[in-house]
């Protein structure tokens, strides 16, 4: 091996585990969304909540944007494909979470929307006719999987079809994270930046006229701390979170970048056991491990097998 290609490969290695560890910094802003919306929902109605956290992180983007000197493109065409990964990233989703919680169980809601990645994989193979089958990734799915079950508990999915409705709604909403995931594939010649603040705005303004007609907000007293986890929701785990979502579309990939469903599902374990006083069930340390294995499956780089 060359000087060069050794440089090369240690470079890559290097890149690699930048976006490794932007992942898990994505899992913990994420899960730690939970809590914030837990809080947030406890004065603040869930529709005028998500408009709230999608203007606030959007017009936290847009700041940034400007800060470094750029601004967000002006093109009809683009603010199209931001209206449309809104619809599929934020306003379907959030909106059908929020409605379904009322009466699914948390564990199980969390177990149904934590198969994205499943659906991304799914749907890659089904529209992707060319591409054969992955079994490395196919394995890190199930390993994935089953990681969530014993993490959450099996107990957990005793309710399966006991309120078939609203978790219907929850795996429409997961397809619908799956389906954003690769449609986010169209901003990777983008500044991350500009489609997580676009697309954010967008969702924004097609939630705000709802929430203004079901909740009226001028109507509400949000407590000091339902104000604060909406700031926290908005500022950390929307308009950040957003931020190192879209880089790891472009560089991990839309199956790779999902993969973080499974691993927020640990991570919201971990702030459940440092702040709620919760504690881990005797198989979630298996899971956990089945959760590291699946995601390092889905998104460890492809050897490359050329030889010199």
């Amino acid at each position: 091996m060359t000087a060069s290609t050794s440089t090369a490969v240690s470079a890559a290695r290097s890149s690699h585990a930048t976006e490794i560890a932007l992942l898990l910094l994505l899992a913990a802003l994420w899960g730690g969304s939970y809590t914030f919306i837990k809080l947030g929902v406890e004065t603040i109605p869930p529709v005028t909540l998500i408009a709230a956290r999608t203007l606030i992180a959007g017009a936290i983007l847009v700041a940034v944007i400007r800060g470094r000197g750029l601004g967000l493109p002006r093109d009809l065409a683009t603010w199209r494909l931001f209206l449309f990964q809104a619809c599929l990233n934020s306003v379907l989703p959030f909106t059908l979470i929020a409605w379904a919680e009322r009466s699914v169980d948390a564990g199980l809601a969390t177990i149904l929307n934590a198969t994205t990645p499943v659906f991304v994989f799914l749907l890659t193979l089904a529209f992707a006719a060319q591409r054969k089958l992955d079994l490395r990734k196919a394995f890190g799915v199930a390993a994935g999987l089953a990681g969530i079950m014993l993490v959450v508990g099996v107990e957990a999915v005793g309710g399966l079809g006991g309120e078939l409705v609203p978790q219907l709604a929850i795996v429409l909403a997961t397809v619908s994270y799956a389906c954003a995931a690769l449609f986010g594939r169209n901003f990777t010649g983008l500044d991350p930046l500009m489609p997580a603040a676009g697309s954010l705005l967008c969702g924004g303004a097609i939630l705000l006229p709802l929430a203004l007609i079901v909740d009226r907000p001028w109507t509400l007293s949000p407590s000091q701390d339902s104000i604060l986890a909406l700031l926290a929701l908005a500022g950390f785990s929307t308009a950040l979170a957003f931020a190192i979502y879209f880089r790891l579309i472009g560089t991990l990939g839309p199956v790779g970048t999902t993969s973080v469903s499974f691993l927020r599902v640990p991570f919201g374990v971990a702030i459940g056991i440092a702040f709620l006083g919760e504690r881990l069930s005797p198989t979630a340390w298996l899971g956990l491990a089945l959760v590291v294995i699946g995601v390092a499956a889905m998104t460890l780089p492809e050897r490359n097998t050329t030889t010199r």
